[in-house]
């Protein structure tokens, strides 16, 4: 099993090396450029997003499609993974990681787009979507399609499922000393109650707990700011120089190249906003949008929230708090470095942070679900739905009395797996892309309604 492990190790950091980063920062930039900088769109986006459009096709609100993606993508590593980024890049790897979200929202605009573009319905109405049938239909490529559900599907319950329920799990046992197995017991209840009733129930859930939870950690980084107010301009002088000049150990920060600056906070903008692995665009196919533009733009806006906006501000939270502290910060990584930022408010600090931690990862368990259960519909039929939803839970109760390492490990490769079909796609496809985004956004037509047919399949 040792071997085993090893040779997963392996397999991730290569999978997860220089290669992969400059793939995907690189499609970035490319679809940047296709779209015409999309991003300048930004706040059209978002006042999309909270437009309904509930006469068009679909399954659910723009709100709840974007709702659930963002449940999937904002989790433990919007708070931990940028620490463990600043601990191991220095505090330049703040600035990677956010440009890495700037450039990282044409290509979320641009997933989200395709997967409206190419979706189907089920015979009793159901939309289905993403990677696979972009695959599929825009590029006659089946067995890419069946590769990346595979990919999904293993993802899902390890990163989507089980290390998300243990990390929960170790957290309430370390803060309030409850065993795993009540903590494990409570959250598959709760999860059987929410997926039970599908992508409706997931994203009526989600559509309350996602800006709930967002605004609830925010207002906790605020706060930390306020205290760290003499701090905060050096700290994002600090952030911008780091991230273009080596930095020498000292003051809690380790030092630090260029080369390792860019590496860390690219990687975690890259596993933070997850633009580009083909995730989000599962869910963006069961929006009710009148054209694949619409949900596009309001699909972009989760990677501004997620990381440009989020992981930010956590990122100027953690560097401040180091320099306004160095003798407390040293030699803490990660997690650690959170619960020290946090640390400064008085009483209710530590309480915000364990709150925030775990609406981010129960949230992130709901939007996984519906993204597995999309991969394993595709590979066997609606007949598994059902026994697909009970392993699911089972999964979120056994994952958090285990020890997940190997899981963790096995999840990270599923995940850079997921993103090379997909990446194919949107490169391959970038022409449907410019050709939908000049139709309704360049020729101002985003309230016109696509009159392309949506194929009816049988599932």
């Amino acid at each position: 099993m040792q071997s085993f492990h090893n040779a997963i190790i392996w397999l991730n950091d290569y999978l997860w090396g220089p290669p992969m980063l400059v793939l995907l920062f690189g499609t970035h930039l490319f679809l940047t450029f296709r779209t015409r900088f999309i991003q300048r769109h930004i706040f059209k986006a978002i006042k999309l997003s909270v437009t309904k459009d509930p006469t068009a096709e679909g399954d659910v609100s723009q709100f709840g499609a974007l709702t659930t993606a963002l449940a999937a993508t904002i989790g433990t590593g919007n708070i931990v993974g940028v620490s463990t980024a600043i601990a191991l890049g220095g505090p330049g790897a703040v600035l990677w990681c956010w440009l890495t979200g700037v450039f990282g929202i044409s290509t979320k605009y641009s997933e989200a787009l395709l997967s409206v573009k190419y979706r189907v319905k089920t015979s009793d109405g159901t939309m289905l979507g993403g990677p696979m049938y972009a695959l599929e239909n825009g590029l006659g490529q089946k067995w890419l399609a069946v590769l990346f559900c595979i990919f999904t599907a293993i993802a899902a319950f390890g990163i989507g499922n089980t290390v998300q329920a243990n990390s929960i799990s170790s957290m309430v046992n370390e803060a309030f000393n409850i065993p795993h197995y009540i903590t494990g017991f409570i959250m598959a209840a709760l999860t059987g109650v929410v997926i039970i009733g599908g992508v409706k129930s997931i994203a009526r859930v989600c559509e309350k707990l996602v800006p709930f939870m967002a605004i609830f950690y925010v207002l906790g980084c605020i706060v930390i700011l306020a205290l760290n107010s003499s701090y905060v301009l050096p700290a994002i002088s600090l952030i911008f120089e780091s991230a273009f000049t080596p930095q020498a150990a000292g003051g809690g920060f380790i030092g630090a190249s260029i080369m390792m600056a860019a590496r860390y906070g690219i990687a975690r903008g890259l596993f933070s906003n997850e633009s580009g692995l083909g995730s989000a665009p599962i869910v963006a196919a069961a929006a009710q949008t009148r054209n694949p533009v619409r949900q596009a733009l309001v699909s972009s806006t989760g990677t501004f929230w997620d990381t440009v906006v989020i992981c930010a501000m956590t990122g100027i939270v953690v560097v401040s708090s180091i320099l306004s502290n160095p003798v407390a910060a040293e030699g803490l990584k990660g997690a650690a470095l959170t619960k020290m930022a946090f640390a400064q408010i008085p009483v209710i600090g530590p309480i915000v942070l364990t709150f925030g931690l775990l609406t981010f990862v129960f949230s992130t368990i709901l939007g996984w679900s519906y993204y597995g259960e999309r991969a394993i519909e595709y590979l066997f039929g609606k007949i598994a739905i059902i026994p697909y939803r009970v392993v699911w839970v089972l999964a979120v109760f056994f994952g958090s009395i285990m020890t997940l390492q190997l899981v963790w490990d096995m999840a990270d490769a599923m995940n850079a797996l997921m993103a090379i079909p997909n990446l194919i796609s949107l490169i391959l496809l970038s022409g449907v892309i410019v050709a939908e985004t000049k139709k309704y956004l360049w020729e101002d037509n985003l309230d016109g309604i696509s009159t392309d047919p949506i194929p009816t399949i049988k599932k």
